[in-house]
């Protein structure tokens, strides 16, 4: 049922050095950018295949943290199921602004974890541009 990691989100202080750092330093292609009130404040760097870091500009005392970690997966109904069978705890499924369905778990660390299942409009597979207004 899991496919691969789908990304990774981390957050940053300058999104102009970070994305430099990652594109110039280490070769990696912006796969789509996040605009909101029509300004940016993140995008998705490809990291092979369909495994991506997200980045977004850092509210103070964050820069540098990974905020959760994202799964590929077939069928999230069938994961959310499993997760529920096992006693824990699932969010909601719904249609995220990049086409994406996702839902949220925790770990029992307090690991937030994004479940992806991605459609035939998903930005990770197509690009773009996601307009969000969270």
């Amino acid at each position: 049922m899991i496919k691969h990691l789908a990304h990774i989100c981390i957050h940053s202080e300058s999104l102009s050095e970070t994305l430099r750092f990652y594109q110039e330093g280490l070769g990696l292609e912006k796969g789509f950018e996040f605009i909101r009130d029509g300004e940016l404040f993140g995008f998705y760097l490809k990291f092979g295949g369909n495994t991506f870091i997200e980045v977004f500009s850092g509210k103070s005392g964050e820069p540098g943290n990974i905020g959760h970690f994202a799964l590929e997966v077939s069928s999230i109904d069938a994961v959310l199921e499993r997760v529920k069978a096992a006693g824990y705890e699932v969010g909601e499924k719904k249609m995220g602004a990049d086409h994406s369905w996702q839902a949220w778990l925790t770990d029992p660390s307090g690991v937030q974890i994004e479940l992806h299942e991605y459609t035939a409009e998903s930005l990770q597979l197509n690009g773009g541009t996601c307009h969000v207004n969270w």
